[in-house]
């Protein structure tokens, strides 16, 4: 989830395997043991770029730590609560020590077309299904399940601080993401997509009064009433159409 950002470099809160082992706990039915994806997304709040979800899987065993100042160690936790560069290294570490990752995403487009939580649950539908193996349960952070049927979801407050294997899905996320919209920025620069990730920064709402939207910002968004010269340009979802259904008013 991606709500205001902590304080960077704050690893106090390092993840563990609390949920994964209350889910072990219980029998699975199949014989096996049980395999839990961990899911987490980013983007969901910015004005431009895609949401994007990760489902990462691993074996639990340790994860992967970093080497801090003296004896000081980074641990694996919510990527809010690390530095760029710690989630940077992360993301090197993590899909050789992970059972199995994937990436999903929904463009502003689809966005626009369906709204946020069918764009994201379709998203993550795209990256667990991408995994190299099924998941018998898959860990949301957050209250909302977004996903639902068919999948056996566990929602878990914080999972992004106590679940390892939401964690690395929310590293991974992050990282991937900011990438894409670094790519971005040199395509559309001054909208400070590389700093800001397509979130309203001062420099981006600058751009969007100035030079107006670019085709990856998200064009159904209530940030398009603020803004008079392209006020016109913003889609409106029909409720009598259907969820699909755009027009432009």
């Amino acid at each position: 989830m991606d709500p205001a950002p902590a304080v960077a470099g704050d690893v106090s809160r390092v993840a563990g395997y609390e949920i994964e082992d209350g889910l072990r706990a219980a029998p699975s039915g199949s014989g096996r043991p049980i395999r839990i994806a961990g899911v987490d997304e980013v983007g969901r709040g910015a004005w431009a770029g895609p949401v994007v979800v990760c489902a990462a899987v691993t074996d639990l065993t340790p994860p992967p730590v970093l080497r801090g100042r003296g004896d000081r160690t980074i641990g694996l936790t919510d990527s809010k609560l690390l530095t760029e560069a710690h989630r940077e290294s992360f993301a090197e570490l993590l899909p050789g020590w992970l059972a199995g990752h994937a990436i999903g995403a929904a463009g502003p487009e689809e966005i626009d077309e369906i709204g946020m939580t069918e764009a994201l649950r379709r998203a993550a539908v795209r990256a667990l299904e991408s995994l190299p193996v099924t998941p018998d349960v898959v860990i949301l952070d957050g209250k909302h399940d977004f996903l639902s049927r068919p999948w056996r979801v566990r929602c878990e407050v914080k999972a992004d601080q106590r679940s390892v294997t939401v964690a690395a899905a929310s590293v991974l996320a992050k990282v991937h993401r900011d990438r894409l919209m670094a790519e971005l920025d040199g395509a559309f620069p001054g909208y400070g997509f590389a700093d800001s990730a397509g979130y309203p920064s001062p420099v981006h709402q600058r751009a969007l009064q100035e030079s107006g939207p670019t085709p990856h910002h998200r064009m159904s968004w209530s940030y398009l009433d603020d803004l008079p010269r392209w006020r016109h340009l913003k889609k409106h979802r029909d409720p009598l159409a259907g969820e699909g259904q755009l027009s432009l008013l």
